[in-house]
């Protein structure tokens, strides 16, 4: 269950009593309900917003509501921190070890000297860093130039942290942006106010939080600074810390009552239960969407005059054309976070970027035996076996003696004094030994850690139509979810009173209407959503009601008949003088009138009624201003050169489409007529002989371009 009735925002603090005039750097809450929020609250100190807070969850229990309370400071500290304290790799066992040692009145604590007293505890100079008072305090120092953190074996910052950059470490108690002092002060009261709520209260993500009644999660305000931005233009004087805890507690609230918080409470990866995690980090794009209040997020809409040619273009080349409609194609369809599960085929709407390197940490690459790969020499080498053995998901841990060796299995984390593998077919056993012939290169059959893709980096770009193989990537990186682009919806209408459904009325007189079935099909192709609109009578009233019943139900409209010539006829009458019809007259054959119209702001299409022009219009317009307008950019086809199986006289002056295919020598060879009414020769095609604008005479075995239809994104052929 994620749907709660209220959400509690807290932005902490780590100092004294600010006293009782609201200011920065204090402590401020926000409630926000059905995505309303209240106004903010200032609280002078922690024993004021405790009791404050304790008491306001306490009614909001009796009046049985859910709540949410999100703190903006950490939950947890680097992975082996607590239970290099507590004895327990537990992040909440840690709350209870520091609550137990912190002193806390209005005007002093101890936070710097329980630092020092931590930092003594561990190897070098320790975690933690700034001391923020005037007194100087053995064990911490103010700034890390020169110190041995290294050695303490703890990182800098948590996985979540490294996910979001601007984040800062929780080692940090002093100097402006720190939020380590915050953490030190902050996880006593939350240690109390489980206590005091025990049985009903629940800790994201350490613990179950389906059912519990007060769910309590760790915020970073930051990732919403453009909405906080946005607001406080408004309202200059307003101070940023109530800023901060009202956006956020609304966007939040916003998510809460559409039962949207799904994807922000699972977005934490595994790594999240030693550490903890930032709600929304991982969901960025559907928390700053709430923000902003539009939901669904969609694109404005395209211009009126975006396909008005320059005055006195007649003849418009190919490359041209394609040229002016990239410029002025953008994406009109919103956005939405899916698991991986269901995003197959879908649009990334922005950037991939791995949550976890791949691999993760150095691994073994075969089954064989492990050790230091500097220690072993030329010749027959006998090292000893260390007891037990590491295995994919079974680590050893503990280090291996220089000059020992270890069993190690395919997929193993290398443990510690282990850099080289050999292959077990290489080796012979006994005696509690390993015995193989040397030199072995230091290094052997190990993978590096993020040798495939580093923690960080951007895997897949925004555009990209996610396949089977970029879901392993994701996977493999820690994506359990991306932003996508929601499907492009696009409508089919076939109009011209001459048309018949195929087979209902074998009248010569009639024409079976084969544009719409080949359409239809091309939509899916495409990855997109087909919406059949049907057969229109050529009349203005039937053809604007089809167009506003279009434009009601789909982002982008093909037709094919009328309008698509441009002809005088009601069709294009109608998108002229009511759609900003333009008419481009490309010069290419088959085809030549390219129709684009916008009704209602969207776009729509015309094509040309022959089916064959239609089909390769398609196929070079059509495809990539539909991709464009979906999100996915501007696919170009990819063709090679192949020798030609046929004869060919061009004249100068138009780009030429041939239905063609290969031979059993891959020579391209071509439909036997190039009419373009002729409908068999799609289906006999593999693919399109694209010759250019140059007049060419062309024999057997001269080189020519063949374009597949599958770089058309065309099944078949």
């Amino acid at each position: 269950m994620t749907r709660f009735d209220t959400v509690l925002v807290v932005d902490w603090s780590g100092g004294k009593d600010r006293g009782a005039t609201p200011k920065a750097d204090a402590i401020w809450t926000c409630v926000a309900r059905n995505g309303d929020a209240e106004p903010p609250v200032y609280h002078r100190n922690r024993q004021v917003a405790e009791a404050a807070l304790r008491e306001f969850l306490k009614a909001e229990l009796r009046a049985g509501r859910r709540v949410l309370a999100g703190f903006d400071f950490a939950f947890g500290y680097p992975a082996g921190f607590a239970e290099a304290l507590t004895g327990r790799a537990d992040a909440l066992a840690l709350w209870e070890w520091v609550e137990a040692r912190i002193t806390d009145t209005p005007e002093n604590n101890n936070r710097f000297d329980l630092a020092a007293e931590i930092n003594a505890r561990f190897p070098g100079d320790g975690p933690f860093w700034g001391n923020g008072l005037k007194r100087e305090i053995v064990g911490l120092p103010r700034g890390t130039s020169g110190l041995d953190r290294a050695a303490t074996g703890l990182a800098e910052r948590r996985q979540v942290e490294r996910h979001l950059p601007g984040a800062f470490s929780c080692w940090q108690l002093a100097g402006a942006g720190a939020v380590g002092s915050q953490t030190l002060m902050g996880l006593p009261v939350l240690a109390r106010l489980r206590r005091a709520l025990a049985g009903r209260i629940a800790v994201w993500p350490f613990e179950p939080s389906v059912e519990a009644s007060v769910v309590l999660a760790e915020v970073y305000p930051s990732i919403l600074a453009e909405a906080v931005l946005a607001q406080m233009a408004e309202d200059p004087a307003a101070i940023k810390d109530a800023v901060q805890v009202e956006v956020l507690a609304r966007a939040l609230s916003r998510l809460a009552a559409s039962d949207g918080l799904g994807p922000l409470l699972s977005a934490a990866p595994t790594g999240a239960l030693a550490e903890g995690w930032i709600l929304g980090a991982g969901a960025e794009a559907q928390l700053r969407q709430a923000a902003r209040g539009d939901q669904p997020l969609r694109p404005p809409p395209l211009r009126n005059d975006c396909f008005a040619l320059p005055q006195g273009v007649v003849w418009t080349p190919v490359a041209d054309a394609l040229d002016a409609l990239r410029a002025r194609i953008r994406p009109v369809t919103g956005t939405e976070r899916l698991p991986l599960s269901q995003a197959l085929g879908r649009v990334l709407a922005e950037p991939a970027v791995a949550r976890r390197a791949n691999p993760p940490g150095a691994n073994s690459a075969v089954d064989g035996y492990g050790f230091a790969g500097a220690s072993i020499g030329a010749g027959p080498q006998v090292l000893p076996l260390v007891d037990g053995r590491a295995a994919a998901g079974a680590p050893f841990h503990g280090r291996v003696p220089e000059g020992h060796a270890i069993r190690i299995l395919t997929g193993a984390l290398l443990p510690e004094g282990v850099d080289t593998v050999v292959l077990e077919e290489d080796c012979a056993l006994g005696g509690g030994q390993v015995a193989f012939e040397g030199p072995v290169k230091p290094g052997a059959n190990a993978r590096k850690a993020g040798e495939d893709v580093q923690a960080g980096a951007e895997v897949l770009v925004a555009g990209r139509r996610l396949g089977p193989p970029d879901l392993a990537l994701l996977a493999a990186t820690g994506l359990a979810e991306v932003a996508v682009h929601r499907p492009l919806r696009v409508g089919v209408v076939s109009t011209g009173d001459e048309l018949v459904a195929p087979g209902e009325d074998m009248d010569p007189g009639k024409t079976f209407d084969a544009n719409r079935p080949m359409l239809l099909g091309l939509i899916a192709d495409w990855g997109h959503t087909a919406v059949d609109l049907g057969q229109v009578a050529d009349t203005r009233d039937a053809v604007r009601a089809a167009l506003d019943g279009a434009a009601a139900q789909v982002d982008a409209v093909l037709t094919s008949g009328g309008a698509s010539a441009g002809d005088e006829d009601h069709v294009s009458a109608l998108l002229r003088e009511e759609g900003n019809l333009q008419t481009w007259r490309v010069a290419m054959k088959p085809g030549r009138p390219l129709a684009l119209a916008l009704w209602q702001g969207v776009p729509v299409v015309g094509l040309p009624g022959n089916p064959v022009a239609a089909f390769v219009c398609s196929l070079v317009f059509a495809r990539p201003m539909l991709a464009a307008l979906s999100g996915q950019g501007w696919p170009v086809p990819q063709g090679f050169s192949v020798p030609a199986a046929f004869s060919k006289r061009k004249k100068a002056g138009r780009r030429e489409y041939l239905r063609a295919r290969l031979d059993a020598n891959g020579r391209a060879e071509v439909f036997a007529s190039e009419g373009s009414g002729r409908v068999s020769g799609l289906s006999w095609a593999c693919g399109l002989v694209e010759l250019d604008e140059d007049a060419r005479e062309i024999s057997p075995g001269d080189p020519v371009r063949f374009v597949p239809y599958g770089s058309f994104g065309v099944r078949g052929g």
